[in-house]
């Protein structure tokens, strides 16, 4: 696969693997960094971008949900999330990365109506290193 496309497939599978659906973008930036090691830098930057834009997408997925206590009662893990959101702001979006959890707190950051700018600087912040640290840690950079 040439650059362009590796870089493409990169994006959308990170993109993706920050919504509500299931993915392992960190399988795919290992793999394009495999195969086009010169693009260390600009893969860790789609990467980012692409998990970024994923969960700012389930951050406005909760901007939209009903704003009424008995919509959340159904989860106690979504009230965890809130609760967990509302104590410590946006830089709890710094976890936004983390599985299982990281795509409740976007969420509960736009139910909560944290400050989008906030939101999305950590969440990047936090995407951004779990990306380093995985691909440092693989190739020893």
């Amino acid at each position: 696969m040439d650059e362009q496309s590796s870089l493409l497939v990169l994006f959308t599978g990170s993109f993706f693997a920050a919504t509500l659906l299931p993915g392992g973008s960190e399988v795919v930036l290992l793999g394009v960094l495999r195969a086009h090691p010169q693009l260390y830098w600009p893969a860790l930057g789609i990467a980012s971008l692409g998990n970024t834009l994923g969960g700012m997408s389930s951050y406005v997925i909760g901007r939209f949900l009903p704003n009424q206590k008995a919509f959340l009662k159904k989860s106690s893990g979504s009230m965890r999330a809130l609760k967990w959101v509302s104590f410590h702001g946006s830089p709890v979006l710094l976890l936004s990365w983390a599985p299982l959890i990281g795509d409740v707190l976007c969420v509960a950051a736009g139910w909560l109506r944290i400050n989008w700018f906030w939101v999305l600087l950590f969440m990047a912040t936090g995407k951004f290193a779990r990306y380093w640290v995985i691909s440092a840690i693989a190739f020893n950079q």
